[in-house]
């Protein structure tokens, strides 16, 4: 069966010492590498690296130091919670909304790490293997790659075998993974499970829609952040497609939202587990057997799951009541936290160069940005 997944599983053990001598010979991922850890010579650099022999021995020793950094020198802390809700015997599709490139996935392998328990697999679209060098990082560090921008007939064949490879991961390796509940990142906040996505999961499995889900064990995650880094760059992508319907991110857009999101303040970052949905796909089966209505019940239960998790920040309750000219939080934040939360968005969109720059569309855009999970999680529960 694993022959069938040789272009997008990610590495193997027995892969990974070869895996990381090509890494060594490749100058940009050494030169990515000796930013992160300035005071260590490239020559130990590249005896590290040639000293590791599984993927879980590369994430411990060299993600997961830059990881702690990251968390004491650009958040206010990392915190996970909800892991009482799951058996940390049992492999899960841990569906999550998606903020940051990197680190959405990252940060939960580290937090996993803390707690004693295995990193997941992670799923990554081919459009961010900008050099080949990244397609070798990110597979060796757990990843598999989701193909984009394919024709019709190859987007059914590239399905079924990633809905092969993530049932055959979940079941017969006994791995955990970390997908987006949609493909690229919602830039408004109005995080929204994909039916597409559901889809392709039950491509893969002989039993009914809520059968074959069952059987990929669903935990819903949610993920807060209190600052999103790349706001400027996405609000600034709004006004683009706002001004040019046409207008498609280039490679380099990507690279400058990873670096930006990776280096950015976060504020307080929290990773809330929801526990598995199980139980309620056994109640859609029993509310439909309409499988479209099951698909769209199960994006809906996820979506609420998500949303119902939130932690809310200040800047959330500002932007709501910014955005929709109300006092209606007014109590819950101070006069210097509002002042302080428009400050900072006056400073990011300084930072946006483009031609026409429409201010007061870019401001709005900021405030929908922080208020959607405020909005959301308000109609979740």
């Amino acid at each position: 069966m694993e022959n069938n997944f040789e272009e997008i599983r990610c590495y193997k053990n027995n892969e990974v010492h070869e895996v990381l001598e090509r890494l060594c010979n490749e100058k940009q991922f050494m030169k990515v590498v000796s930013t992160i850890y300035p005071l260590l010579p490239k020559e130990i650099i590249k005896q590290r690296l040639m000293s590791y022999q599984s993927n879980i021995e590369f994430q411990k020793e060299m993600v997961y130091p830059f990881l702690q950094n990251i968390e004491a020198n650009l958040t206010k802390g990392v915190d996970f919670c909800g892991v009482d809700k799951i058996d940390k015997s049992q492999a899960y599709l841990y569906i999550s909304n998606h903020r940051d490139i990197i680190l959405d996935s990252a940060l939960l392998c580290s937090k996993l790490l803390d707690k004693g328990m295995d990193t997941v697999e992670i799923a990554i679209g081919d459009n961010l293997l900008i050099y080949p060098w990244i397609e070798d990082l990110v597979r060796v560090n757990k990843s598999f790659i989701v193909k984009r921008g394919l024709s019709a007939r190859q987007v059914l064949e590239s399905s079924q075998k990633l809905a092969a490879y993530i049932a055959h991961t979940i079941a017969d390796k006994k791995q955990s993974i970390w997908i987006a509940q949609r493909e690229g990142r919602a830039k408004d906040s109005n995080d929204r499970t994909q039916e597409s996505l559901l889809k392709m999961f039950n491509m893969f499995g002989s039993g009914s829609f809520t059968e074959n889900l069952s059987n990929l064990n669903i935990c819903p995650l949610t993920i807060s952040y209190e600052y999103d880094p790349c706001d400027f760059l996405k609000a600034k992508e709004f006004q683009l497609r706002r001004d040019n319907p046409d207008f498609k991110k280039n490679p380099q857009d990507d690279l400058m939202n990873m670096e930006t999101g990776v280096m950015g303040y976060k504020g307080k970052v929290v990773y809330e587990l929801a526990g598995s949905i199980n139980d309620d796909l056994l109640n859609i089966s029993t509310q439909t057997s309409n499988r479209n209505e099951q698909i769209t019940l199960t994006a809906e239960l996820i979506d609420k799951r998500i949303h119902a998790n939130y932690t809310i920040f200040a800047n959330n309750k500002i932007a709501f009541d910014l955005l929709n000219g109300e006092n209606r939080f007014a109590k819950e934040y101070t006069i210097t936290e509002k002042l302080d939360f428009e400050h900072y968005l006056t400073l990011q969109i300084a930072k946006i160069q483009i031609d026409n720059k429409d201010n007061d569309f870019l401001r709005k855009k900021l405030h929908e940005m922080y208020a959607n999970p405020l909005i959301n999680k308000l109609l979740a529960i």
